[in-house]
């Protein structure tokens, strides 16, 4: 069962503008990237569905998180339906990302009060993504759209909270022009936790890209 609510999740998401997701099939060292994002001052963070056995490694790192790691909300991202959405919703998870709109989503996961975030590419998903009961829209593939469609969106729907995911890079001109546009938040992956590190082991450095990416953000937001 999650331990945080939809509402919950949104208000982390829009009080730190960034969710940091990877996927990795080894369960100490998916600990340790967690660790250094948390320490970073990362407050929800995407495990994504990439893998076989997927689900197995994310029931392990959750209960490390409610362990150790108080007040992170970690929730699951690629995936593609229901019946997935259930397997990890059963294993705690705090929200769903899928990569499309799917309307047999939207209901798992209201049922259960858990966010869900479906990946849109159209004015016309948004608005039924919101019909749904959807908080804050995915933008995906976010480089493919760029700031400028969110600009477009942001026009005729100054209510719409929309995430970015793709094409966002932890540097004041990307995250600049995505904020400026009128995100609320951004998803960020390779970007941010990246091959080097992952191999490295570095967490140290992964820590502190956490914390200059989210002070880049609020510099942006308050300017």
């Amino acid at each position: 069962m999650a331990k945080y609510s939809r509402l919950e999740v949104a208000h982390a998401m829009h009080e730190t503008g960034m969710v940091p997701l990877f996927y990795h099939p080894d369960i100490e060292l998916g600990k340790q990237i967690i660790k250094a994002c948390y320490e970073g001052g990362a407050k929800v963070l995407e495990f994504t569905n990439r893998g076989d056995f997927a689900h197995e490694v994310f029931g392990e790192l959750n209960r490390y998180t409610l362990k150790n790691l108080p007040g992170m909300m970690l929730g699951v991202g690629s995936v593609p339906d229901a019946g997935t959405a259930s397997i990890f919703i059963q294993l705690g998870a705090n929200f769903i990302v899928s990569p499309s709109l799917r309307e047999d989503l939207a209901s798992v996961c209201n049922r259960r009060k858990i966010l869900w975030s479906p990946g849109c590419g159209s004015l016309s998903e948004i608005g039924r993504a919101e019909e749904l009961g959807c908080e804050i829209v995915k933008l995906f593939p976010g480089g493919t759209y760029g700031p400028d469609f969110v600009k477009a969106i942001k026009g005729p729907q100054p209510w719409t909270s929309i995430m970015p995911t793709g094409g966002v890079a932890p540097t004041e001109e990307s995250l600049g022009k995505w904020f400026k546009a009128g995100v609320t938040c951004v998803g960020m992956g390779s970007q941010l936790i990246s091959g080097d590190i992952i191999k490295s082991g570095d967490f140290g450095k992964l820590k502190e890209m956490v914390q200059d990416a989210l002070a880049l953000i609020q510099k942006i937001k308050s300017s």
